[in-house]
C-alpha cells in the first residue's frame, strides 16, 4: 500500500489554546519517534478531538478512530467531518438495526434461530470505508467495536474488482457476467443500491458505497462510448467520469474455485465431526449436524451462499483452525494510526468480545447445531488486537490500568479547558443524616436557580429518595435503566429547563450527561467501595459539575477509601493547575452558556404546547389518539401504526439519530404488546383499558392517591412493558425440531 503522507486540512475558525498545543506537540513527537503507546489524560470539555484533529493533520497517516458506543461513534463522526470536509471521513459500525444470534438453551431444549436486519445506509458506509483504504491515504474511520470482527478477506476483496472506462472494448453480456460475479443483483424494477439493470446497449449500476449517485454505461459496438453518473431517484445527469473502479457488493464475495475447495473441505471435517459424536454415543447431535450442515452444502453449491455462511469463514478465506479472522485491522496500512476513545471502557470492551461469543458458539457445536469451524467466525482476542493494532493514543478523562502499564504511568495531560472552566471543589460530610443535609442543599440551590445531581447505590433507594424528597416540597425526578428512552430524554430536558431541580440516578454518569445548570453533584454512600464507587466512577461523576462557574460536589463518607483518596487528589491537582493557568494568563472562567434543546424539538417541533399535548397524547395512548378515542383502536388500526413507526425507526437509524430510533424502537415494542391484547372483537386492550380507568378515576381520588398515582405511573408502566416484552420473547422462542422416528419418513 502506499505510504506517502497524505494532505489533511482541518477547517476551523478556532486555534488550540490551554493545554492543547502542548498535548499536540508531544503526540506527535512520540508518534515520530516510533511509541507503541501514549496515553492523553483530557478532562471533559477541553476539546481532546480537536487535539486529535491537529495530530491527524500533521502526521498525515490514515486513522482509524475507535469508539465505545454507536452514539459515541456518530458524534466523533460528524466532528471529524467538519473538521476535515475535504477529506474522507468514514464510519463503520454494526450495520444491523436489530440482531438476535442463534443459540441453544439445553435446559429448556429451545434453540433460537437467529434474527437480524441490516441498515443498507450504515452497510453502504462500510463499504464507502473499506473502498477508500484502497483508493486514497487521507482516510480517517471512527468505528465502535464491530472492527474486531469478521469482514471477509482483504486479499479476496481486493482482487474482486471492475476496473473499467471510457473507450474500452469489453462485450455487454460479458460486462453483466462481471457484476454478477461482484454479486450484484439484476433488477429492472426496483433500482437500489448493489443492483443494476440493463436496456440494450445501456447499462446501469447503483454502486454499493455510494447512495444518491448510479452510473450509466453506454456502449456501442461492444465499447464504452461514455460513463454518465446520474440521480437514481430523478435520473437526471450529475456528471460524466472517465474511468472508475468497481467494488464486490459483499466484504464476503468469494471466487467459484475458493468456493468449491471450501466445500469439499466442509464435507471432509464434517466426516470427522460426525464419527466423533458417534463414538460418544451422542446420536441426535450426529443426525441433528448431518441435516443443518447438508442442507448448508446445497446451499453454497446452487447459489453461492446459506444462512449462517459466516459459520464457515475459516474455509472460505482459507484460513487454518485457530487463526484470527480477517478484520478492518488488515485493511489498515502498516503506518496507520489508531486513537482509542473512552479508553477505560473501550479497552475491557475490546476483551470481553471473544468471551462472550465462544460462550454461546461452544453449546452450538456441543449439541449439533453446527460444526467446530464455527468456533473461529469470532471478533479477535485481545492479544490478537494488540498483534494487529498500529501505533496507539489512548484517550480518557480516567484512563485504565491497562493502558497506563503500557506506557508505565506516563501520559500527556489536557487539563486546562480553553474556556478557562475549572473542577469543582470537592466536599467530604458523614453519612450520618446525609438525606437531611441533601435536602438543605437542594433547597438553597434551587433557590439560587441551580440544579443537582444526586447518585445512589440502588434503583430503590433512587426512588425512595425522590419520593421522601418530593413530599418535603423538593422537586425532584430519578432517573435509571427501567425508565424508556424517550421518558429519559423528557426528564433530563425537564430538569435543564427548570420544571424540577434535583436528578436522582444511579449511575448518572453513563448517561451522557451535559447539563451547563448544575451547580452540585452529591454522591451518597461514596466510602462504599465498588464499581458504582470506583475511582473511575467517583472522577467521572465529580466532572459532571465541571460545566459551571459554581459547581461543587458533595460526597457523603464516614471513612477514606482508596478511590475517595485518588478522586480527591486528582480533582485538587487539576483544580490547583487550572487556577494557576487562568491566573497567569488572566482568564476569567465563565459558566457554559448551552441552548435548551433536544431530540424531542424534531420530534414534536418548537411550540411547547404543541409538545405538551403530543406527550400526553404518548403517554396516555401509543396509537396517537386522545385518551377518549381509545374505544374506537382496531387491530388493522394498530398495524398501519406499527408499519408507520417502523419505517420511522429505520430512517432514524439511517440517519445516525440513534436514540431517536431506540425511542422509535421502545415505542414499537409497545405497540405490539398492544397488538396481542387485542381480541377478534375489536376489544379495548388492557393498556388501553387501564389508561381510560386511571383517567377516569384520576378525578375522583383524593389529592394524595392523585399525587402517588402520578408519581408511581412511570415507574409501573416501564414494569409492565417489561414484563411484557419478556413474556412475548418466551412465547416466541421456536423450539428445537425433533429428529424422525426410526424407520419412519
Amino acid at each position: 500500500m502506499l505510504t506517502t503522507p497524505a494532505k489533511f486540512k482541518i477547517n476551523s475558525a478556532f486555534e488550540p489554546a490551554g493545554d492543547q498545543p502542548t498535548a499536540i506537540r508531544e503526540l506527535i513527537e512520540g508518534i515520530t519517534r516510533g511509541e507503541k503507546d501514549q496515553v492523553l489524560l483530557g478532562v471533559t470539555g477541553s476539546g481532546k478531538t480537536f487535539t486529535m484533529a491537529h495530530v491527524i493533520q500533521a502526521m498525515g497517516r490514515p486513522t482509524l478512530i475507535l469508539a465505545p458506543n454507536k452514539t459515541l461513534a456518530a458524534q466523533l463522526f460528524g466532528e471529524m467531518k467538519s473538521f476535515f470536509p475535504d477529506n474522507a471521513v468514514n464510519y463503520f459500525v454494526s450495520y444491523y438495526d436489530y440482531y438476535m444470534p442463534e443459540s441453544y438453551i439445553p435446559r429448556t431444549d429451545t434453540f433460537i434461530e437467529k434474527e437480524s436486519q441490516i441498515n443498507e445506509q450504515i452497510d453502504r458506509l462500510r463499504h464507502a470505508a473499506t473502498r477508500a483504504l484502497f483508493e486514497r491515504r487521507d482516510v480517517i474511520i471512527v468505528a465502535s467495536v464491530s472492527c474486531i470482527y469478521g469482514i471477509g478477506s482483504p486479499d479476496t476483496y481486493k482482487e474482486m474488482i471492475l476496473d473499467i472506462g471510457k473507450s474500452q472494448r469489453i462485450n455487454r453480456e460479458e460486462l453483466l457476467r462481471e457484476f454478477v460475479r461482484l454479486q450484484y443483483k439484476r433488477n429492472d424494477i426496483d433500482f437500489s443500491r448493489g443492483t443494476f439493470r440493463a436496456r440494450g446497449d445501456t447499462v446501469e449500476i447503483f454502486p454499493a458505497h455510494l447512495d444518491d449517485e448510479a452510473w450509466r454505461i453506454n456502449l456501442f459496438d461492444d465499447e464504452i462510448e461514455n460513463i454518465i453518473t446520474f440521480d437514481p431517484l430523478t435520473g437526471k445527469k450529475t456528471g460524466e467520469i472517465e474511468t472508475t473502479r468497481i467494488f464486490a457488493n459483499s466484504h464476503y464475495v468469494t471466487p467459484q474455485p475458493t468456493m468449491e475447495k471450501a466445500i469439499k473441505q466442509i464435507q471432509i471435517d464434517l466426516k470427522i465431526r460426525l464419527e466423533e459424536l458417534y463414538e460418544q454415543g451422542k446420536l441426535l447431535e450426529a443426525q441433528r449436524l448431518q441435516q443443518r450442515t447438508q442442507f448448508d452444502i446445497e446451499m453454497m453449491q446452487a447459489t453461492g451462499m446459506c444462512a449462517g455462511i459466516e459459520n464457515y469463514s475459516r474455509y472460505l478465506t482459507g484460513r487454518r483452525p485457530g487463526e484470527p479472522p480477517p478484520t478492518l485491522f488488515e485493511y489498515l496500512p502498516s503506518d496507520a494510526l489508531l486513537f482509542v476513545d473512552e479508553s477505560h471502557v473501550m479497552i475491557p470492551q475490546i476483551g470481553a468480545m471473544y468471551k462472550g461469543d465462544q460462550a454461546r458458539k461452544g453449546t452450538l457445536t456441543e449439541h449439533g447445531f453446527r460444526l467446530p469451524s464455527a468456533l473461529d467466525n469470532r471478533p479477535l482476542k485481545f492479544e490478537e488486537w494488540q498483534m494487529f493494532r498500529p501505533q496507539t493514543v489512548h484517550v480518557s478523562a480516567t484512563p485504565g490500568p491497562w493502558e497506563m502499564n503500557e506506557v508505565q504511568g506516563v501520559f500527556i495531560e489536557q487539563v486546562v479547558r480553553p474556556t478557562g472552566l475549572i473542577d469543582p471543589p470537592v466536599i467530604i460530610r458523614p453519612t450520618e443524616n446525609q438525606v437531611d443535609d441533601l435536602m438543605h442543599e437542594c433547597r438553597e440551590i434551587a433557590a439560587k436557580g441551580g440544579r443537582v445531581l444526586v447518585t445512589t447505590l440502588t434503583k430503590r433507594m433512587a426512588e425512595d429518595l425522590t419520593e421522601y424528597l418530593e413530599e418535603h416540597g423538593v422537586r425532584a425526578k430519578y432517573l435509571h435503566s427501567d425508565i424508556d428512552t424517550i421518558e429519559r430524554i423528557e426528564i433530563i430536558h425537564a430538569l435543564r429547563k427548570g420544571e424540577f431541580d434535583v436528578l436522582i440516578g444511579i449511575n448518572l454518569l453513563r448517561e451522557g450527561l451535559d447539563i451547563p445548570e448544575c451547580m452540585a453533584v452529591a454522591i451518597l454512600d461514596a466510602d462504599k467501595e465498588g464499581f458504582l464507587r470506583s475511582r473511575t466512577s467517583l472522577v467521572q461523576t465529580i466532572g459532571r459539575a465541571a460545566r459551571n462557574l459554581e459547581g461543587r460536589a458533595i460526597l457523603y463518607a464516614d471513612h477514606m477509601t482508596a478511590s475517595l483518596e485518588y478522586a480527591i487528589s486528582e480533582t485538587k491537582r487539576r483544580r490547583d493547575k487550572q487556577i494557576e493557568h487562568n491566573e497567569k494568563h488572566g482568564i476569567t472562567p465563565k459558566s457554559i452558556q448551552k441552548a435548551i434543546s433536544t431530540i424531542l424539538d424534531d420530534i414534536y417541533g418548537a411550540d411547547p404546547q404543541r409538545a405538551a399535548q403530543a406527550k400526553a397524547y404518548a403517554d396516555a395512548e401509543l396509537m396517537g389518539m386522545s385518551e377518549d378515542q381509545a374505544e374506537f383502536i382496531t387491530p388493522d388500526l394498530i398495524k398501519k401504526r406499527v408499519t408507520q413507526i417502523e419505517r420511522l425507526m429505520h430512517k432514524a437509524a439511517s440517519d445516525l439519530e440513534f436514540e431517536e430510533a431506540a425511542r422509535l424502537r421502545d415505542e414499537l415494542r409497545k405497540l405490539e404488546a398492544m397488538e396481542l391484547g387485542i381480541t377478534s372483537g375489536g376489544m379495548t386492550p388492557p393498556r388501553l383499558a387501564s389508561a381510560d380507568s386511571y383517567a377516569r378515576n384520576k378525578g375522583n381520588a383524593g389529592k394524595d392517591d392523585d399525587t402517588k398515582q402520578k408519581r408511581m405511573h412511570p415507574r409501573e408502566r416501564a414494569r409492565q412493558a417489561k414484563a411484557k416484552r419478556e413474556e412475548m420473547s418466551l412465547k416466541s422462542m421456536p423450539m428445537m425440531a425433533q429428529p424422525p422416528a426410526k424407520g419412519k419418513k
